[in-house]
């Protein structure tokens, strides 16, 4: 399987910025597609952003679209995620996770990305916005 480390959590403040990176080893990164999820409090865990293997294809939730962006890099391993204009209810623990199947198609267009679809996960970096 793959091994996936999150970092770049902490606190900030509402309308701010952070920048969280996910290293990735134990398989060949660059053949499979990576996404973001994140756990409030006292809620489900959700879907936050995706980007497929070869990284010419990107969706966010609603809640985020517009503010944060996903990307990778393969040559080091590893996915980032871009948060801007941060709100108190973006905290969360936030998990990256890679996809289960080689180099797997994707309709992101058809059917958003669900939990099924990863099979490894990070341990998870959390993120507080304070207002």
């Amino acid at each position: 399987q793959v091994q996936l480390v999150e970092s770049g959590g902490g606190l900030v403040q509402a309308g701010g910025s952070l920048r969280l990176s996910c290293a990735a080893s134990g398989r060949t990164f660059r053949n499979y597609a990576m996404g973001w999820f994140r756990q409030a409090p006292g809620k489900e865990r959700e879907f936050v952003a995706a980007i497929n293997w070869s990284g010419d294809s990107t969706y966010f939730s609603d809640s985020v679209k517009g503010r944060f962006t996903i990307s990778r890099d393969n040559a080091k391993n590893t996915v980032y995620l871009q948060m801007n204009s941060l709100k108190p209810e973006d905290t969360a623990v936030y998990y990256c996770a890679s996809d289960r199947v080689y180099r797997q198609s994707f309709n992101w267009n058809v059917q958003s990305p669900t939990e099924a679809d990863f099979g490894s996960w990070g341990q998870g970096t959390q993120v507080t916005v304070s207002s």
